[in-house]
């Protein structure tokens, strides 16, 4: 049994849980996150004034899995994403 994390853009999601079901896996557990990598944040104006938003929205998902279907959960989850 293994346990599997990814960390996925929001609007990707549906494709994510499409392409998982298609594999046979029936269960995922979905939290919103926020984090910032490689994207970096961006800037917003609120009441006149500049703000720097580093933290980008993003989901997680976590599935435990047998052994047999990590790699193609793996495989799924990074073409779907």
């Amino acid at each position: 049994m293994k346990l599997i994390s990814a960390i996925i853009q929001p609007f990707r999601l549906e494709d994510v849980k499409g392409a998982l079901t298609a594999i046979g896996i029936r269960g995922i557990t979905v939290s919103e996150v926020r984090g910032f990598g490689r994207q970096k944040g961006h800037t917003e104006i609120y009441r006149g004034s500049e703000y720097q938003v580093d933290f980008i929205p993003k989901i997680q998902i976590d599935i435990a899995l047998a052994d047999d279907l990590v790699e193609p959960a793996i495989d799924a989850i990074l073409d779907a994403a």
